[in-house]
């Protein structure tokens, strides 16, 4: 399909062959119009009949044309009858442009002297001779890479606008050529794991070629891969019905098989034959952290475990279980068995720190999603679900030898849907508990060095010079540590970064009880005790920053964030927390950004608990982060969408917050921040900074929109909602509901929508809270529109108007009238719809308003599309779709590609409209809803039946119509039609 009329596809942009040489170096192009360049200066190419000639001349490659074949290519049996003067003329012109050593008169003929690169075809040929090597080498990944840039040379029909049989002949040729060389990239494409994406383009391309039966053979691998197998059984069916009307033939025996293995739900068929679909060799994970330089002891550890590790290559995969207390080692211990142990895994090594430990064990089906990623799974065809992320985990990781590190497990259920589960692999586990409920498993556990050991790692980090002249002292220090590694490794450090201090010194400091902990609870006060050392050797500023910084509940924390909730300027923070780095009690996981370990994380709020003074101070200084985040999400919020009063509204905060010199920089920073700000809600939302934190929620909507935080976005909305109730503020209840609200109707929920917006207008007149009530009233007009209630939405959007206007708020009043907009074309008032959109637009765009601005070309194209105008509505839903992919909103990217496809069934185009719903499809995979996506599938469906594929569009309008009837849609009737009209 031309590139320039369809939807987006993966084949790369054409660009102009580049080849070697000198800058005034001739290249020539036949993939595409005929062209002709002198270093970077384009050369007149003349008529279409010198075209013609130039073509022939290049197709040649350098051998010569006599004047006959010339007059055969050109005219064929009819040649006029000064056919040879003619061509004279042409190359006597050709020959002044292109130059007399270029083209070149012999043998009563003429001939092209060019360098081999001077041809894109040439080049073509070239790059498509590499990729068959690379893929007979096994090296899918560039031999795919090679197959798009011979595409990507592609600018159109090949010969564009040549005349002639010869032409005509060459031009069927390279189009047969151009499609067996998407037909081997789309094969590649499934066998790299990319079949969600390829729907998509195989969908069209069946349309355009449907008796082709590779294509649709490769279309119905790509969706029983996708998890669509009753789709993939339907083209089956499709393909049988028209060849049998076409051709009176049966499918051939290859499409046949397939559909068998579909029907027997073949596990095989479900990944690449070879190799694990998202594994290529040049991206094996090598995720394991650095081992330390100075590990010391544990030899009968490293053997056993060492000896486990390397019982995967047998029949069996090999599980082992550390358990042990906070600091006694277990990270340390695997992570080095974990290193020796590659050369037996190579395949790759995966890591995760499962903080298992902290208030928020990591979730495991976030953690699969990782892996996939890490193994090369694109994220559509990440299934949604634990269970199909741990099989989709199982299946890529089948007849690969994989080693999975599992570190800080909270618990046996955390880990079993993380094990690889396959001969070859293996995982090895660290946890503070015992997994003894993990069957199969070699459990080991891991005590305190022994002093010797002891000995040895405090010496590796002091100085053998130091200690030997200390012995005694130094023994005294690692027995004060009980012996636990990361307590030695912390006097150590702090003994070996103060040259002044002897090692009696250290000592005498540690001999004081009072500055440990009595070992009373063999488990989490030794660990206490181990922090205790670190911690009491901190200067006061130091100190300081160490209790309050783990006060925050964010994974993690940024430099501008910590100087914030410290109250400091970033450098003299920097400064802090890197010598808090330095001395182990915190750790650098980026340059900028800093973590605990999550038991330090624990300690260092006991540590706040009991010293911080005055103790309103803790509350103070995470009401200083609240600052920090609202004014910097309202700076966001502001620059993405101008002129917005919603901003003017927000409760004021003591911190200015950053500044960002564009809207994409500010975007980097929200999502980046997005688990850190949330969480930070959550934790805020108590009396003395409840407001500020529903208007850091209101702030950072953007969050809940995109799809790709929405589910935390509604998790700390319900908690700031309950958290209001139990203050009996209604401001804060208002904001907090309708936060609520808008998750549930971007979610597709609309009832429940419906109720909290409806509550959030009570609340905010309650409280008069304008922009609640406001925000309220729009909200309740979309979602009457969704629920047909066509009357009442246009009431509420109306006063949402009003609302606005006597706000001043001139987004507000814009996006009230585009969705007015929506309300009339669906009372078929079209005129009227599209001036109220255009009149949206106008606000929009004189505020440089671009993301709302793309919310009005999205229901200006959806009024021009009813109104017949399906070329302009094409342009405006292009122009809002690329707005949307360009602020990171994938739930209107995928609505616009819907409504595109709309477009395309209305023109009387359903391929194209077929590609739109395809990509739809993948964009919105978890997000929008059912009732969302129930409308693509529909639309996807008449798309389907317009191309002939009948069986496959009954499949997707059976999936719309259950899930329809599930919410109880007026939609299902429509449904109910489309499947009756086909079956008949």
């Amino acid at each position: 399909m031309d590139r320039d009329r369809g939807p987006r596809v993966r084949v790369p942009e054409q660009r102009a062959p580049e080849q070697p040489g000198a800058a005034d170096s001739l290249r020539f192009t036949v993939l595409g119009p005929v062209r002709a360049w002198r270093g970077a200066e384009a050369l007149p190419s003349g008529s279409p009949q010198q075209r013609a000639l130039l073509a022939a001349l290049l197709l040649r490659e350098g051998r010569t044309a006599t004047a006959n074949e010339l007059i055969d290519a050109f005219w064929g049996e009819d040649p006029p009858s000064q056919a040879k003067a003619t061509i004279r003329t042409y190359a006597s012109r050709l020959r002044k442009i292109l130059g007399q050593e270029t083209l070149v008169s012999e043998s009563g003929g003429y001939a092209l002297r060019t360098g081999r690169g001077a041809l894109d075809l040439t080049l073509a040929q070239d790059l498509a001779v590499e990729a068959e090597k690379a893929r007979a080498g096994g090296n899918r990944l560039q031999a795919r890479t090679l197959i798009n840039k011979v595409l990507g040379l592609w600018d159109g029909e090949a010969l564009a606008s040549v005349p002639g049989p010869y032409a005509e002949n060459q031009r069927t040729r390279l189009e047969e050529w151009r499609l067996q060389l998407t037909e081997a990239r789309l094969d590649l494409d499934l066998e790299v794991g990319s079949h969600a994406e390829a729907v998509s383009e195989l969908t069209a391309l069946t349309a355009a070629h449907p008796l082709r039966e590779r294509l649709r053979e490769l279309l119905m691998v790509a969706l029983y891969r996708s998890g669509r197998q009753a789709e993939a059984l339907a083209v089956y069916a499709d393909t049988r019905r028209l060849l049998a009307e076409e051709l009176g033939v049966d499918p051939r025996p290859e499409l046949a098989q397939l559909q068998q293995r579909i029907l027997r739900a073949d596990e095989e068929l479900a990944r690449p034959a070879d190799e694990p679909a998202s594994v290529p060799a040049p991206l094996k994970p090598a995720q394991l952290p650095a081992t330390v330089p100075d590990f010391t002891g544990r030899d009968s550890f490293v053997r056993d475990l060492g000896a486990q590790l390397a019982t995967a290559e047998g029949s069996v995969m090999a599980v082992s279980a550390l358990a042990g207390i906070g600091g006694v080692g277990k990270t340390t211990l695997a992570v080095h068995v974990a290193h020796q142990a590659r050369p037996h895994f190579p395949d790759g090594q995966l890591y995760v720190d499962l903080q298992g430990a902290g208030a928020r064990a990591a979730e495991p089906e976030t953690v699969l999603g990782s892996f996939l990623r890490a193994l090369g799974t694109a994220d559509s065809a990440i299934p949604d679900t634990l269970d199909e992320r741990a099989a989709l985990f199982r299946s890529t990781l089948d007849g690969r030898r994989v080693l999975v590190l599992l570190d800080n497990a909270h618990d046996a259920a955390q880990i079993r849907p993380l094990l690889p589960g396959t001969p070859g692999c293996a995982a090895l586990v660290t946890s503070r508990v015992r997994m003894v409920d993990l069957a199969g498993a070699h459990l080991v556990d891991l005590d305190v060095m022994s002093p010797d050991e002891a000995l040895q790692l405090f010496t590796r980090i002091v100085g053998a010079e130091r200690v030997g002249a200390e012995r005694e002292a130094a023994l005294d220090v690692v027995a004060a540590c009980g012996f636990l590694p990361l307590a030695i490794r912390i006097a150590a450090s702090r003994l070996a970064a103060r040259r002044t201090w002897t090692v009696s010194v250290l000592a005498a400091k540690l001999a004081d009880e009072r500055r440990r902990l009595d070992e009373l609870q063999a488990g989490d006060l030794a660990v206490k005790a181990t922090f205790e050392l670190g911690y009491g050797q901190l200067e006061p500023a130091q100190a300081r920053a160490f209790r309050l910084l783990g006060l925050a509940d964010g994974p993690d924390i940024s430099l501008a964030a910590a100087a914030a909730l410290l109250n400091l300027e970033p450098h003299t923070a920097e400064d802090l927390l890197e010598a808090l780095v330095d001395t182990s009690l915190l750790e650098s996981a980026a340059p900028g950004r800093y973590r605990y370990h999550d038991l330090v994380r624990l300690y260092a709020r006991a540590c706040a608990e009991r010293d911080e003074q005055p103790p309103v101070e803790r509350e103070t200084a995470l009401s200083r982060l609240l600052d920090f985040y609202l004014a910097t999400a309202a700076g966001v919020y502001a620059l993405e969408r101008p002129g917005d009063r919603l901003v003017d509204h927000l409760e004021p905060a003591d911190h200015p917050g950053l500044t960002f010199g564009d809207r994409h920089a500010a975007l980097d920073w929200l999502y980046s921040e997005a688990t850190n700000l949330l969480a930070c809600v959550r934790q805020v939302a108590r009396p003395a900074t409840l407001r500020r934190a529903v208007d850091l929620l209101y702030a950072a909507l953007d969050l809940g929109e995109s799809g790709a935080n929405a589910k935390q976005y509604e998790a700390a909305a319900v908690r700031v909602r309950e958290a209001a109730r139990g203050c009996g503020d209604p401001r804060s209840e208002s904001r907090a509901v309708m936060s609520l609200a808008n998750a549930h109707q971007l979610a597709g929920r609309f009832d429940q929508a419906e109720r909290e917006a409806a509550e959030a207008m009570q609340l905010a007149e309650t409280a008069q809270d304008l922009l609640a009530g406001s925000w309220a009233a729009n909200a309740r007009g979309i979602i009457a529109l969704y629920h047909n209630r066509h009357e009442d939405g246009e009431a509420f959007l109306n006063q949402a108007i009003e609302a606005f206007r006597s706000d001043g708020n001139l987004p507000g009043e814009a996006s009230a009238l585009c969705n007015l907009s929506r309300i009339h074309l669906a009372t078929a008032r079209t005129g009227s719809a599209i001036a109220l959109a255009r009149s949206g637009i106008d606000i929009y765009d004189s505020l440089g308003h671009a993301l709302r601005g793309a919310n009005g070309r999205y229901a200006l194209g959806m009024a021009l599309t009813q109104s017949g105008e399906f070329a302009a509505a094409t342009d405006k839903l292009t122009e809002a779709l690329e707005i949307f992919r360009d602020s990171r909103q994938r739930l209107w990217e995928g609505m616009a590609l819907f409504r595109l496809a709309e477009v395309e069934i209305a023109s009387g185009r359903p391929a194209r409209a077929a590609q739109y719903a395809e990509l739809a499809l993948t964009v919105l995979r978890g997000i929008g809803g059912d009732w969302r996506r129930g409308n693509v599938l529909t639309v996807l469906g008449r798309a389907l039946a317009g191309i002939g594929q009948t069986r496959r569009a009954q499949v997707c309008w059976n999936e719309a119509l259950s899930l329809y009837d599930a919410l109880g849609s007026t939609e299902a009737a429509q449904v109910r039609s489309l499947l009756t009209t086909t079956a008949s």
